[in-house]
C-alpha cells in the first residue's frame, strides 16, 4: 500500500516524504533507515514530527521497524493453499484495475477510509465501490492517532466516514490500524493509557455498528506498547503484519490470526495479504456468523 513501483523507488519516495515532513516542521537529525537500503545497517531513530495524514497506511511503519520485503513466491504451498488471497490499499495507489485484481486471484480487500478525527482517504469512496462491483469482499479501516483525540471520538468519526457495517455478504467488520507512530512509538502513552485507548476504540464502534472491530499490528509493537495485552482476543479479529515466511509468535491470548500482511510489494496492488481459511470462512466473517 505503499508507492507504487519497485521497493527501492517506493523506499525512496519513503525517505523523501519524511524528509519534507521534517523540513516543514524546522527538524534536524532525523534519520530513517529503510530495510535494503544502503544504510540499512544504521540505526532508527526519530525526532518529534508534525504528524502528516498523507505519510499513513496499513503497515507503513512495519518495514522500518521491524524489516522484511518479502516476495509472494517464497510462501510455502501449503501455506498459499489453506488461505484466501487479498490485499490492502490507500490513495498511495491511484485509480486500481479492481477487475484485474479479481482475476488475478484476490479476493478481499481492506481501505483506508480515516486517521486521526481530520483526514479521508481521497480515493475511499472510488475504491470501495470498484471492489464491490468487481466481486471483492470489503471492509474499511482507520489509522489509529492516540495522541491526537480519544479512542472514542476517533471511532466515531471513522464510522461517520467509511467505517460502517452491512450485514450484505461483502463488507468486512471495520478495522482498527494500530501501529508504530510517526512522534514516538507508542505516541507518548504508557501501556495501560494505551489499552484504554483500543478499549475506548473498539467499544465505541461496536456500540454504532453491532460489529467488534478487527485490530492490525504487529506482535512487537503489540508487546511494546500494550504490555501484549489480551484483552482484546476473545472478540477483536486479529490482522497480524509480519514481512516473513511465517506469522512467528501473535500476540497475547490470540490463538490464531483472521488476517495476515506478508508482504508489501507482489501480485496484487497495495500490500499482499491472506485470509486464514477458505473463501466461505471469508463470508461467514462478513455476515457475522
Amino acid at each position: 500500500m505503499k508507492v507504487v513501483g519497485s521497493s527501492s523507488r517506493r523506499r525512496s519516495a519513503i525517505r523523501r516524504s519524511i524528509a519534507v515532513a521534517g523540513a516543514a516542521a524546522g527538524l534536524v537529525g532525523l534519520v530513517l533507515t529503510v530495510p535494503g537500503s544502503a544504510d540499512a545497517a544504521a540505526p532508527v531513530t526519530h525526532a518529534a514530527t508534525a504528524h502528516n495524514d498523507n505519510m499513513d497506511w496499513l503497515g507503513s511503519s512495519v518495514a522500518a521497524h521491524e524489516g522484511g520485503d518479502l516476495a509472494p513466491s517464497t510462501l510455502s504451498p501449503s501455506a498459499a493453499a489453506t488461505q484466501t488471497p487479498g490485499m490492502d490499499v490507500s490513495h498511495y495507489q491511484g485509480a486500481i484495475n479492481w477487475s484485474s485484481a479479481y482475476s488475478n486471484g484476490a479476493r478481499f480487500v481492506y481501505m483506508k477510509a480515516t486517521e486521526g478525527t481530520d483526514f479521508q482517504d481521497p480515493d475511499f469512496s472510488a475504491n470501495y465501490t470498484g471492489s464491490y462491483n468487481a466481486g471483492f469482499i470489503r471492509g474499511s479501516y482507520h489509522f489509529a492517532t492516540p495522541d491526537t483525540s480519544t479512542g472514542a471520538a476517533q471511532a466515531d468519526y471513522f464510522v461517520a466516514h467509511g467505517g460502517g457495517w452491512s450485514k450484505d455478504g461483502k463488507t468486512l467488520p471495520p478495522m482498527l490500524d494500530i501501529e508504530y507512530g510517526s512522534s514516538s512509538e507508542c505516541y507518548g502513552l504508557s501501556q495501560a493509557s494505551m489499552v484504554s485507548w483500543i478499549k475506548s476504540f473498539v467499544n465505541e464502534v461496536h456500540a454504532k455498528t453491532t460489529r467488534w472491530p478487527t485490530i492490525y499490528s504487529t506482535t512487537d509493537w503489540w508487546t511494546t506498547c500494550t504490555g501484549n495485552s489480551s484483552a482484546f482476543s476473545s472478540n477483536d479479529p486479529l490482522f497480524i503484519a509480519r514481512y516473513a515466511s511465517s506469522v512467528g509468535t501473535l500476540p497475547a491470548g490470540w490463538g490464531f490470526y483472521t488476517f495476515w500482511q506478508f508482504a508489501d510489494s507482489g501480485t496484487f496492488p497495495g500490500d499482499q495479504d491472506k485470509f486464514n481459511g477458505a473463501q466461505s470462512g471469508l463470508v461467514n466473517l462478513a455476515n457475522n456468523t
